[in-house]
């Protein structure tokens, strides 16, 4: 079963939930980062968070360059969750906690995406791991959602470590568990580290990073 209707219809939700509760579109701080996304005037220059809402692509992003590389065919959701939208990270609130799915801001944070991944699947292949792909973030970046490449189903996992708790058979399944949350747009302050300062992907698994190395 395809995740897209899920993700049609949680994205529908989700701008139906801040019209509704605060009489505006949700708003994102892209940092610099134009996109189609952007409603209204867009002045990179003043760092101010925009209002946004998703853009259906014209041409799916396409993940053949990533299983060429890799020699590994990915679970087909994979093009369903992040190649159909722009859009911003979708907050949600869940029975397991506050998170966000990822989702890409524009083409180069496809490319970001793309390349996380590798880096990512890498890790699980020198670990002699199961392969696993990641679509969010659990409990303020303290846990990575990801999914088993083999079957589809979604876990939480912490990097480096095997998946620890099976949250659903199917992406589809767990989409369809999540409420949107409406909240300020927060400013994610990152350490200066000019190759990895991104709004999207690169910014969050970051702030993932940091979260965790600090609680340890």
């Amino acid at each position: 079963m395809s995740c897209l209707p899920a993700l049609d219809k949680f994205l529908q939700n989700y701008h139906k939930a801040y019209l509704t509760s605060l009489s505006e579109l949700p708003r994102y701080y892209p940092q610099g980062e134009p996109s189609v996304c952007i409603q209204g005037e867009f002045q990179p220059e003043l760092e101010q968070a925009v209002f946004w809402q998703p853009v259906k692509r014209e041409v799916e992003g396409s993940f053949a360059n990533v299983e060429h590389a890799l020699e590994l065919t990915l679970w087909p959701e994979i093009n369903h969750f992040y190649g159909q939208y722009f859009s911003a990270p979708l907050l949600f609130d869940s029975k397991w906690g506050a998170g966000e799915l990822l989702q890409v801001w524009n083409e180069n944070d496809f490319d970001c995406l793309q390349q996380n991944l590798i880096g990512h699947l890498m890790m699980k292949k020198k670990l002699k791991q199961p392969p696993t792909w990641f679509i969010g973030l659990l409990d303020d970046g303290d846990k990575m959602l990801t999914i088993d490449n083999n079957d589809g189903s979604v876990w939480i996992e912490l990097p480096g470590e095997l998946p620890s708790q099976q949250l659903s058979p199917s992406l589809a399944e767990f989409i369809g568990a999540l409420s949107p949350r409406i909240t300020p747009p927060v400013k994610h302050e990152e350490l200066p580290m000019p190759a990895l300062e991104h709004p999207g992907i690169l910014a969050r698994f970051k702030l993932m990073w940091q979260n965790l190395m600090g609680k340890r």
